[in-house]
């Protein structure tokens, strides 16, 4: 069986070695470098196998590398995440991976929805005015939606919402989940605060959002900023989405 391996980061210009991954279950490092084989080399290493192989930079671990033995997740109650986005400084960006959220199927409009189609639009509830006070005065908020190749009804009931969000000034972003793993993005549902704080979103098996997970280490921030920047870079703006999902019946 394969080993579900995460790309951690390159210390390449171009993208390829040397890099580090990561396996998820087990928590064990794999680290990708040029081959050491000079024999002189060689034999200065101890207990080196025949099929071991080395050698990297420092700067890779130090940079790439997970700096705890055991990670101790910091968690946050749904109060002080909330908090976040009236904090924020510059930019608030997330990842929405998930094929329906519990508290879309308990908002009065999902009924309307699934009964008619549509929803009736509220431009002036307690998200759009929070969202709208912070890109009002210049701070940049947007995020991509991972919807499925046969959509499910609470993906198609976000995509009918989307409209409200856009109004308030986010930057709103759709992409197949094909896509998605053909590129390798992970199926966690995050958000990203000024490129150096995420915040993980902990849901349960009945799409109910308990806590909040803080991330600061700066090489596992950089590691979602990089897929904030891949997502962003395939995913299509939500209107245009909508509109290749309706001419595709």
């Amino acid at each position: 069986m394969a080993r579900r391996l995460r790309f951690n980061g390159t210390n390449s210009k171009n993208g390829g070695c040397p890099a580090i991954h990561e396996d998820l279950d087990s928590g064990q490092i794999i680290i990708q470098g040029e081959p050491l084989t000079d024999p002189d080399d060689l034999a200065q290493l101890q207990h080196f196998g025949p099929t071991d192989a080395a050698v990297v930079p420092r700067e890779l671990i130090v940079n790439h590398g997970p700096k705890e033995i055991d990670r101790v997740p910091k968690l946050i109650d749904l109060t002080e995440f909330r908090g976040l986005f009236d904090t924020f400084e510059y930019t608030a960006w997330r990842l929405e991976t998930r094929r329906g959220y519990a508290s879309d199927r308990e908002d009065p409009t999902y009924a309307e929805f699934v009964e008619t189609g549509g929803i009736t639009l509220d431009y002036d509830d307690e998200w759009s005015r929070t969202i709208r006070t912070q890109t009002e005065s210049g701070k940049t908020i947007g995020r991509v939606r991972v919807v499925d190749q046969q959509p499910t009804t609470g993906q198609l009931f976000l995509l009918t919402d989307a409209p409200r969000n856009a109004a308030a000034g986010e930057d709103m972003r759709y992409l197949w989940r094909s896509d998605a793993e053909a590129r390798r993005l992970p199926t966690e549902d995050f958000w990203i605060f000024d490129s150096r704080l995420v915040a993980l979103l902990n849901f349960d098996e009945d799409d109910v959002l308990h806590d909040v997970e803080v991330i600061t280490e700066p090489a596992e921030v950089l590691r979602y900023c990089q897929v904030r920047d891949a997502a962003r870079h395939h995913a299509v703006p939500y209107d245009q989405f909508a509109a290749r999902l309706g001419a595709n019946g």
